[in-house]
């Protein structure tokens, strides 16, 4: 395919930058001419069906923004994205991707706003958000989302164009306050019982795990944990309320 010749011959240039660019610019070659031949589902209509190699280089360069953050590389979190890559691709094609990934994490001109471009062209809105949860997690897999993690995320979460309810609710789960089950379901604490209930179940329509079932198992496992949250959230308030 395209978008793997130009990645190559940006690499040959420009090194990674040269690479990431190129395999951007590849892709959305590919789309056109695929577009143009009648062969493929147009990506502005619908969500064309991205390969994991899609996705692959586009997560390593957030998950990198991330982990670089609060200016350390976190040996915990980059055990969390090679468990991650493990689980999803299996452990040879997981090592090699992530000798990739040791190069990304050493390279300070990874765009967010570039490679979320590309995510929105090719993704419907629950992909992304499935994203953002994911981001946080390498976040907190040192026990911890800092400031300036939480800050980075925020900003990919606008580039990926999340809207900010649905990003403070992904927080929520994250950060664990006194109000944290009422932001999970992007509610305020003045809600009525009804007004409560009726959140629960727009958000667990939201996310719901049959959202993203074009993805790969460890994106589905990750939105069955995020809709755990929404129910573990809903029961709190109902306890707290005493709601039968």
């Amino acid at each position: 395919m395209i978008k793997w010749f130009t990645a190559i011959v940006g690499y040959i240039f420009f090194r990674l930058p040269g690479a990431i660019l190129g395999f951007i610019l590849g892709s959305l070659l590919d789309t056109s001419t695929s577009k143009n031949s009648g062969g493929f589902k147009k990506v502005f209509s619908q969500e064309s069906k991205v390969t994991p190699a899609d996705f692959e280089l586009n997560l390593l360069s957030l998950s990198s923004i991330v982990i670089k953050a609060d200016g350390s590389v976190n040996q915990t979190e980059l055990d969390y994205v090679r468990q991650y890559f493990v689980s999803a691709y299996g452990k040879e094609r997981a090592n090699a991707t992530f000798r990739t990934f040791n190069e990304i994490i050493k390279n300070r001109q990874v765009s967010a706003q570039r490679i979320c471009m590309y995510i929105n062209q090719h993704t419907r809105y629950p992909s992304r958000l499935q994203i953002l949860h994911f981001l946080f997690g390498i976040a907190n897999a040192d026990g911890m989302v800092s400031a300036s993690e939480a800050e980075e995320i925020k900003k990919i979460a606008g580039f990926l164009r999340i809207n900010f309810k649905d990003f403070e609710s992904i927080k929520a789960m994250f950060f664990k306050t006194g109000d944290h089950a009422y932001k999970i379901l992007e509610i305020e604490k003045t809600a009525t019982d009804a007004e409560v209930k009726k959140a629960f179940r727009t958000m667990a329509k939201k996310y719901h795990p049959d959202k993203i079932q074009h993805m790969d198992e460890i994106h589905i496992k990750g939105a069955e944990a995020k809709f755990r949250e929404v129910q573990s959230a809903y029961d709190q308030i109902k306890k707290e309320r005493g709601i039968p």
